[in-house]
């Protein structure tokens, strides 16, 4: 696929290291010509310098046969200008913007073939706040993704002593909650994946990924851990875009505090919103932390734009006894170094929370739901199947029968309304769901192969 790159900022550079190492044909196009000269030393694409809304900067960077444009810079209004050049000028197929102001996105008839032609729009902001709320209403859980909308959860938990499934076989787990329909899709052991099979043994600090339908992930999670308390007080330092919408989602259930520095943008706040405290000040002053009864915090999200000022006040907000500590973190390197330490339970990278969405929309075959994982190292895809037993692969086939590239399992179908775990005598109808999951994510192609519907397959 010809894809162009508008934008080598953190999620345009994440994007094209994803989609390089795919055999994609990448061309990366920004104004900051060093940035993409030490990509393009590292990367297999090619790289053109200048603005990304000019005609003649997109004809040299291959507009006029591209197949996709994804435009990520730092400006919407530029996001958007490119957009329309790139289906006015050059009719591509596909284009793909990122627009964060919630102006622009509370006007959904401005984007249309009539209007602004944007195929897809992605919000960074609204991405991320989805994906912190959905990890406070599960505490506990290292990650937790949406498949089928909603009726399938995968998450991720780390098993921990004491738990009934610790020492034990996966076979067990059906013994153990015989009513319950649940599947491991992956575990990790140290960094290493191993491909859960039935005596696989669990073993405390094991990461363990399962899926489930929605209403029984709690009791797959209290299989492999003690279950935390439901959450009831929630600290948010950082009142921008991420920590003001976090708190319009949050605000109903829990009690939500913000602490945001600037006193202009502290008032704006505390007028939008209803039953949120604003607190004026620095999330990392140790003294207004315990003020505001730190020790009695269920969660502490650190959501400013400054990955240092994130890590310092999670880490004070945890020593300092609030239960569970997120932090944004924008840089790649800083997510592996803080990720599960003893200070900060859960690092939020908006890169990968951004790309799983935009890789949906990359990936052939049918695939409708991308999450990106282990930090883009492995990935959880819903593919839907189509066709019968004569233009498909997978149709009409039990799941051991389908040539599953190595480190790949299906860990469940969604089939209407039913959820039906993947077991190796479960038949693929067409129309169904499939939620699989792929350890080793240079394997994609071969999956998105299974997908595709030929003429005939002998």
């Amino acid at each position: 696929m010809k894809i162009i790159i508008l934008g080598a900022g953190q999620v345009g550079s994440s994007l094209a290291q994803n989609l390089a190492s795919e055999a994609n044909d990448v061309t990366l196009v920004d104004t900051d010509g060093q940035r993409l000269q030490d990509l393009q030393d590292r990367l297999d694409l090619r790289t053109v310098v200048g603005n990304a809304t000019h005609p003649p900067v997109l004809m040299r960077a291959g507009a006029d046969d591209a197949d996709l444009m994804i435009a990520v810079t730092n400006s919407d209004e530029a996001n958007m200008i490119v957009c329309q050049v790139g289906y006015t000028l050059f009719h591509t197929p596909t284009r793909i913007a990122r627009v964060r102001a919630p102006e622009y996105l509370a006007y959904p008839q401005l984007f249309s073939p009539d209007a602004l032609p944007v195929d897809v729009l992605i919000s960074p902001e609204q991405l991320v706040t989805q994906y912190v709320k959905r990890l406070i209403e599960h505490p506990g859980a290292l990650q937790v993704l949406d498949f089928a909308g909603g009726k399938v959860r995968m998450v991720g938990v780390r098993a921990y002593y004491g738990g009934p499934l610790v020492g034990q076989a996966l076979r067990t787990l059906r013994e153990h909650m015989p009513n319950v329909q649940t599947r491991v899709a992956a575990l990790f052991r140290r960094g290493q994946a191993i491909i859960p099979e039935g005596d696989t043994v669990i073993e405390a600090g094991d990461e363990v990924f399962f899926v489930a339908a929605r209403k029984n992930i709690r009791a797959v999670m209290s299989e492999l851990r003690k279950l935390d308390k439901p959450v009831k007080r929630i600290m948010l330092a950082g009142g921008g875009n991420i920590g003001k919408r976090l708190a319009q989602a949050l605000e109903s259930r829990y009690q939500v505090k913000i602490i945001e520095r600037g006193g202009e943008r502290a008032r704006a706040i505390s007028e939008e919103l209803n039953r949120t405290i604003v607190l004026m000040g620095d999330a990392a002053d140790e003294e207004l932390l315990l003020e505001e009864n730190i020790e009695n915090t269920d969660v502490f999200c650190a959501l400013t734009n400054d990955d240092e000022a994130n890590i310092l006040s999670g880490m004070l907000a945890k020593r300092r006894g609030a239960r569970m500590v997120m932090s944004l973190i924008n840089r790649p390197a800083y997510v592996d170094l803080v990720q599960g330490s003893e200070d900060i339970d859960i690092a939020i990278s908006p890169q990968q929370a951004t790309i799983g969405t935009l890789l949906a929309h990359v990936r052939r075959g049918d695939v409708v739901m991308v999450h990106s994982l282990r930090r883009g190292a492995a990935e959880a895809i819903e593919a839907v199947a189509h066709g019968d037993s004569k233009s498909s692969k997978v149709v009409g086939r039990r799941i051991e029968n389908i040539p599953l590239p190595a480190g790949t399992t299906i860990g469940c179908l969604v089939r209407g309304d039913e959820v039906i775990m993947g077991h190796h005598d479960t038949v693929i109808e067409p129309e169904d769901h499939v939620i699989l999951f792929l350890v080793d994510k240079r394997r994609i192609t071969e999956v998105e192969r299974l997908f595709q519907v030929g003429v005939t397959f002998i």
